[in-house]
Formats: structure tokens, C-alpha cells, sequence
């Protein structure tokens, strides 16, 4: 695991951009009076993926609608989540990526994130093209993310403490928010190619709502926990994602195993388990993040897993009944 120093939002430097929404009246003649502009943002330069190197306004955000935020691949708490929800957002935007809506994931953790590590996370998650990732030198990380408000001070109380959030920005509008990377991912998608653009073009209309996202099944929490914790990397009955398919899963591994695993999967992993340590190999190494659920969530959410189980896969051998069974159904 990383050692890397905590992250969580910092207020102080990015006062401007906290989780507000600040709308130019008016049209480009605001947008050009905008203060977030070359004298706001730090030109320094970056690393991307392949090997390039690029300058954070003139290349990165100048004359561009951005989501950009900060990752490191070892993480395995919010960030394997953030990334996957991210997917999921660059998919429904379609062809735009790379067009008019472009992607930037930043590396905190240069040391390790090398340009060819973040080339290999790039492609175990299956991002397609308008998404970069970048490293750099670290004062110079640290001073971009301090200005677009992003930046954390270390807090050694928590291991990680990072808050999975995007900034979500037009530049030529000077049009900034912070948001939550891993809400409805169709409610992010139509905030980015509808908000955003809509500050392009000058419109003057109100923006969409969250009423206007499609709303979750709160009466069932198993169901809710699934489509906001795991269905960016799984489905159930729809084939491989990022992750397996869970179809049947209650029927295949032992519960008390699949509990444990669900809940601490770092841990899991690094006790070289038989049965976790093959699918992780198989998926890419994709690290499966510690959601770190109460017990009562995970009893939701094993009890709607069980259901989707008995709903899809009615004629599968009854559950297993210790992880010795498991282990040899893994091997099978």
C-alpha cells in the first residue's frame, strides 16, 4: 500500500471553487473579464501518460470544458470507485470526449505513478479517448491542486483520506464547481455536457436539476448500496465490466468469505487468499476498494445480492457452506 500523505478538500487556497456554481451574466464579454484565467492558473509543466509533456493552462485547460481530478493508482479506498464512475460518465458522453469535454485525472503519488504505471491503470480500466493522466514533479501537483481546490494537508489520523471529488470547469466562460465524482453518473454526465456547454454558448436558461437525474430505489438499501458503490465496475446477469459479473454469486462463494472480502479486500489480498488473489490477476489487477461498510450495509447488501441470485440463477447448486467448498468451486 501506498504511503502516501492523506488528501481531502482544502478550503483556504480554493475558496472560490467550494462546491459553488459561479455563472457569468452575460456572454463572452464576462467570460473575458473572468479573473480565472493565465493570471489565476499556474502554467507548470506535466507529464501525461504517454511520455509527453504539457503545461496546465496552455495545454490542459485553455479554451477547454474539463473534468479534472486527483487519483493515485495504488489507492485502494475512493479512488478505484471515482475512476470506475468516471467510466461510466466518459461512456454516456459519447463522442464529445476529446471534442469539446476532456478528461484529467492527476496523479498525487509521482514517486510511483510513473507515465507508464498510469499508461497500464489507464488501460485496466478501459478509458477511451479525451481522458489524459498526468504526473509531474510533486511541489508542482501540490501547487495545481492548492489552486483548482483540490489539495489536502496530511493528516496521519487517516490513511487516506480522499474525498472523491472532480472540478468541473469551462475555462473560456470562467466557469468553475466542485462536485462529487461518484454521484449518478447520468446526472454527471448531463451536468457536464449540458451546464457546462450551456455557459459556452451563453444561454441563459436554468440548468438541469437533480430532479432531473434518474432517481434510485431507496426502498431497497441493498439495491441502492449496489448502484452507488459497485455497479460502476459490476452487473449482475450483463457479462464481465471492469470486474465480474455477480450473477449467481451467493450461489458460488461461502458467505462469511464473501463478507470479509466485500469489506476488506486489501486485506484479503494481501493474505495471498486462493480464491481473491486468481481474480485479481484475471481482472488486471484492478484494486477493489474498501468501501469500508457498517455491518448493517453489508447485510443489505449481501441480502440483495442473495435475491438477484435466487431471481436469475434459480436452478445453481444451494450456497456453499465453508470457504473450503468455495475454493474448490473458484477451481472448477
Amino acid at each position: 500500500m501506498s504511503k502516501l500523505k492523506p488528501r481531502a478538500h482544502m478550503a483556504v487556497t480554493a475558496t472560490f471553487f467550494a462546491a459553488f456554481i459561479f455563472i457569468a451574466v452575460g456572454s463572452t464579454t464576462a467570460a473575458a473579464q473572468s479573473p480565472w484565467g493565465a493570471n489565476y492558473f499556474p502554467n507548470l509543466p506535466l507529464t501525461t501518460q504517454d511520455g509527453t509533456t504539457v503545461h496546465f493552462y496552455d495545454d490542459v485547460i485553455k479554451g477547454k470544458i474539463v473534468v479534472i481530478d486527483l487519483i493515485y493508482t495504488s489507492c485502494v479506498d475512493s479512488c478505484p470507485l471515482e475512476t470506475a464512475r468516471l467510466v461510466q460518465v466518459q461512456k454516456m458522453l459519447g463522442d464529445r470526449m476529446g471534442k469539446d469535454i476532456y478528461f484529467y485525472s492527476i496523479t498525487i503519488d509521482p514517486a510511483h505513478d510513473t507515465p507508464k504505471v498510469l499508461k497500464e491503470y489507464k488501460e485496466k480500466y478501459h478509458i477511451g479517448p479525451g481522458w489524459t493522466f498526468l504526473t509531474g514533479k510533486k511541489e508542482d501537483i501540490d501547487r495545481i491542486s492548492k489552486k483548482i481546490g483540490l489539495y489536502s494537508e496530511p493528516d496521519p489520523q487517516d490513511r487516506d483520506g480522499h474525498t472523491p471529488s472532480v472540478l468541473l470547469g469551462n475555462e473560456p466562460a470562467g466557469q468553475w464547481m466542485r462536485q462529487s465524482a461518484t454521484d449518478n453518473p447520468r446526472f454527471l454526465a448531463t451536468m457536464i455536457g449540458n451546464w457546462l456547454n450551456s455557459w459556452t454558448s451563453a444561454k441563459t436558461e436554468a440548468p438541469k436539476s437533480y430532479a432531473d437525474a434518474p432517481t434510485l430505489d431507496l426502498s431497497d438499501k441493498g439495491r441502492y448500496i449496489f448502484a452507488t458503490h459497485c455497479a460502476a465496475c459490476h452487473t449482475i446477469g450483463h457479462g464481465d465490466k471492469i470486474g465480474p459479473d455477480l450473477q449467481g454469486i451467493t450461489n458460488r462463494r461461502d458467505r462469511e468469505w464473501l463478507a470479509r472480502f466485500i469489506s476488506t479486500p486489501d486485506k484479503v489480498l494481501a493474505e495471498k487468499d486462493p480464491i481473491a488473489t486468481p481474480l485479481f490477476e484475471k481482472y488486471k489487477k484492478v484494486i477493489m476498494p474498501n468501501l469500508r461498510l457498517g455491518n448493517g450495509d453489508l447485510y443489505e447488501l449481501l441480502k440483495f445480492l442473495k435475491s438477484q441470485s435466487v431471481a436469475t440463477d434459480k436452478d445453481a447448486p444451494a450456497v456453499e457452506k465453508s470457504v473450503t467448498a468455495g475454493r474448490e468451486s473458484a477451481s472448477r
